[in-house]
């Protein structure tokens, strides 16, 4: 996956040195994966570098539809030049000129497409293999000839009345590349041809080649086609020198064969977008509103998931039980659920448990803080999601389970770039009048992100998560979307302190018995209203009510009667009604009247009359109860059931310990550890690890200026370290990995051992002792040569590598 090409690297390589440092910059800016830690010490390396397969991977995402129209079009051409290339998009005057300018510039801004001396454009040969067939063109005829004879060549230029200089096979091919690529000529060949052959040809220069299929075992027979047989003595169509497979049309008689008036599509100009008036204020209420909700749904399910971790399904994941369980306790319906699970696994929020999924420590942090603050964590790790939350389903439709580690699909990071990109390109006070305008803008900015099968309209899911979120407000950017496109952490954290209040304190207490908060109500309100009433609504207002149930639970966990009712006071904009502080104390007269005794789980009270009526209780035959006193009942059924039972049919009995005294039943929390836990020491000796603070410490932003200086400074080639020869390595890591890496160059090298050292992340390309190849995300490594051990993000596990069959390193980009 990795291997570079040293013929296109070199010729990248002279066009690189040939630019100023502010053109080389714009380079580095547009490929950073190539910038990256430890820098490139020459314009060889960086050539190197921007040749990976893997890099240019990374950089077409990000490629708006006319540049990959573009990129097309000089795939398909034999040699392009920029007069062929405007002839073929027909975009050899006005906008469309100016369109075709525009994006060569563009794409040499990301060495992908490059002009060299001789007047022809370049592309990087990971590029152009893109495609299997660049505008359902084959191969030139030049590769299709490669393995014919010299005797092959010359029958076909009889054939075609043509005389080369002389009879050696260059000149011989030549002749026929030339004869070829002349389409007037072409088209007066076939002109003469039969009919059956007219027919042949033209329907094989509209449609797709076909691939030659493997044969094991003999020969396929000859193809029969009528009419074949005389294009392939003339060299329109090239059968395989063993008979394998269909004839093939090169690709210069192909685009001969379409005629003038067939050109490449090109569409330099956007779609447009209906567009309504978007004040900045109104933008602004539109947002707030929007991440006041999500910061409360947000508060609601990650609660609710603290309580009660959810069960994890066999095969991974949350299943859709347990996400509606979570939904109907949290009051939001499944999209909010699936965003809020997603974006909280990724921020360290929650974390596999055993056969749940549980809140880790930080969690609990999170939850102390405002809500600004919150919901500014999980924009973050929902900005670099590599899925969509909303859609994640199957073939026919079924959601599938949420962190359920299922494969990620292509581009959803750069879907988000593109859609706020799309809607930043609107005029100043203007919003997209409808979603799908602005998902066909961004199927034009972003045209291999993937979309769901069961959007309605262009990325209707992805629009839905940004209007919820308060990405997008209007149809327009809100503050909160500017500082994610802008992809500014601080930034992102000021918009939402400016757009949300502050966590609210109090509530107003209703006599209907319930307490409606404003804004997100701070950790220590949610808290107690939790434990002493049921949340009815959530949202930008949410509303609990409290009832002789939910009292008697705050009582169960040790409150009284009086401290309840100061809590809430404390918290009341207004004294409390006299309905709910008459429930408080109506619900405490009953409370304790009755109690269950752990030790052989006996009942007793002070009420002989009380204790009868449990005995002769129809509701309570299966708690098995046998009176053995006047004021004691024993039972057969254990302490806690006995409790569930009693409270379901009105009772409110109190647990007590074997001293005597009432035990108070509080939740216990329950945390998940580390979300990746570090991997075990390796068995021989090592460089000891650099801590995370360390590591953190050590990656610098590259200065982009500085660095195209002094590439641009310095030598063509600088020399790869040889102890024998003076040059030493620049560390004892670098060595070591170069002594076992026989499959890397010095530039992956390097690039390993600063991963190592620095205690980075990295992307190998590994090749197993089952030859199959696999490409890992590889993190907290440790050499001990010639293993590498590290976290593999891949296995979600601790692995052993062998250095030797590492075939190619990259630095893991963080956004996807």
């Amino acid at each position: 996956m990795f291997p570079i090409s040293k013929k296109n690297g070199s010729t990248l390589a002279t066009w690189l040195r040939s630019l100023g440092a502010p053109e080389l910059e714009r380079v580095l800016a547009a490929r950073p994966d190539a910038a990256a830690a430890p820098e490139p010490r020459s314009v060889g390396e960086l050539a190197d570098r921007l040749q990976r397969p893997a890099s240019v991977a990374l950089a077409l995402p990000r490629l708006a539809l006319p540049c990959l129209q573009v990129a097309e079009a000089v795939a398909a051409l034999t040699a392009a030049s920029r007069d062929d290339l405007a002839a073929l998009l027909d975009a050899t005057h006005g906008e469309r000129a100016h369109g075709l300018a525009a994006v060569l510039a563009a794409l040499a801004d990301r060495a992908l497409v490059w002009p060299a001396g001789n007047g022809l454009l370049h592309m990087a040969a990971p590029l152009r293999n893109a495609w299997g067939s660049p505008l359902g063109l084959d191969v030139p005829l030049v590769r299709l000839l490669a393995g014919s004879n010299s005797d092959d060549l010359g029958r076909m230029l009889a054939k075609l009345d043509v005389k080369p200089a002389t009879n050696r096979k260059e000149q011989r091919l030549a002749a026929l590349i030339d004869h070829h690529s002349d389409p007037v000529r072409v088209a007066a060949l076939v002109a003469k041809a039969p009919a059956a052959t007219r027919k042949l040809l033209e329907r094989r220069a509209a449609e797709a080649p076909e691939r030659p299929a493997f044969i094991m075992f003999g020969s396929s027979p000859a193809d029969s086609t009528p009419g074949e047989q005389w294009a392939v003595e003339r060299g329109l169509l090239i059968r395989d020198r063993h008979r394998y497979g269909p004839a093939r049309m090169p690709a210069e008689v192909a685009l001969a064969l379409r005629g003038p008036d067939w050109h490449a599509p090109f569409t330099p100009v956007p779609p447009g977008v209906r567009s309504v008036p978007a004040t900045v204020p109104s933008i602004e209420r539109e947002a707030t509103a929007a991440s006041m909700a999500f910061a409360a749904h947000a508060a609601s399910v990650l609660g609710v998931c603290a309580a009660a971790p959810p069960a994890r399904l066999k095969a991974g994941g949350i299943g859709a039980r347990e996400l509606s369980r979570i939904g109907k306790a949290a009051q939001c319906d499944e999209i909010l659920v699936r965003l809020v699970l997603e974006a909280a696994s990724a921020a360290g929020l929650l974390a596999r448990d055993g056969d749940r999924v549980a809140a880790t420590a930080a969690y609990d942090t999170w939850a102390e803080e405002e809500p600004a603050d919150r919901l500014a964590v999980l924009l973050q790790a929902w900005w670099t999601l590599p899925l969509t939350p909303g859609g994640s389903r199957d073939e026919d439709g079924k959601a599938l389970p949420v962190l359920a580690g299922a494969p990620p699909c292509g581009g959803c990071v750069q879907a988000r770039h593109g859609l706020l990109t799309a809607a930043s390109q609107l005029p100043a006070g203007e919003g997209a009048a409808a979603p799908a305008d602005l998902g066909a803008l961004l199927v034009w900015l972003r045209p291999l992100a993937d979309e769901l099968p069961q959007d309605t309209g262009p990325f209707a899911t992805l629009i839905r998560e940004a209007e919820l979120l308060g990405a997008l407000a209007l149809g327009a950017v809100s503050p909160i979307g500017a500082a994610l496109l802008a992809d500014d952490a601080d930034a992102l954290t000021d918009a939402c302190r400016r757009l949300l209040p502050t966590a609210s304190g109090t509530a107003r207490f209703g006599s209907d018995l319930t307490a409606v908060v404003s804004g997100t109500p701070s950790a220590h309100l949610l808290t107690l209203l939790e434990s002493a009433a049921d949340r009815e609504s959530a949202g930008a207002a949410s509303v609990w009510r409290f009832s002789p149930a939910s009292v008697r639970r705050a009582l169960d966990a040790g409150l009284t009667p009086d401290a309840l009712t100061a809590d809430l006071a404390d918290v009341a904009v207004e004294p409390l009604p006299q309905p709910l502080s008459y429930l408080i104390h109506d619900t405490a007269r009953s409370h304790g009247r009755v109690r269950v005794v752990s030790a052989a789980c006996v009942i007793h009270g002070e009420e002989p009359a009380l204790l009868a009526e449990l005995a002769a209780h129809r509701k309570l035959t299966q708690l098995g109860l046998r009176q053995l006193a006047p004021t004691v009942l024993i039972s057969r059924t254990p302490p806690d059931q006995t409790l569930s039972a009693l409270r379901s049919v009105g009772y409110a009995p109190v647990a007590e310990k074997p001293d005597g005294s009432v035990r108070i039943e509080r939740a216990q929390r329950h945390r998940a550890a580390s979300p990746v836990p570090p991997p075990r020491p390796p068995g021989g000796p090592s460089r000891p690890r650099r801590t995370e603070a360390r590591a953190a410490d050590a990656r610098t932003t590259v200065d982009l200026s500085c660095l195209a200086a002094r590439l641009l400074a310095a030598p063509q080639d600088v020399p790869e370290p040889d102890p024998w020869d003076g040059r030493p390595y620049d560390s004892d890591t670098e060595e070591i990995i170069a002594g076992h890496a026989r499959n890397l160059s010095f530039t992956d090298v390097r690039q390993l051992a600063h991963a190592v050292n620095d205690g980075q992340a990295i992307t190998i390309e590994y090749v197993a002792t089952s030859g199959t190849t696999t490409v890992r995300t590889l993190s907290r490594l440790e050499l001990d040569a010639p293993h590498l051990h590290a976290w593999c993000h891949l296995r979600n596990a601790d692995r052993v590598f062998t250095i030797s069959r590492i075939h190619g390193v990259m630095p893991t980009e963080r956004h996807g």
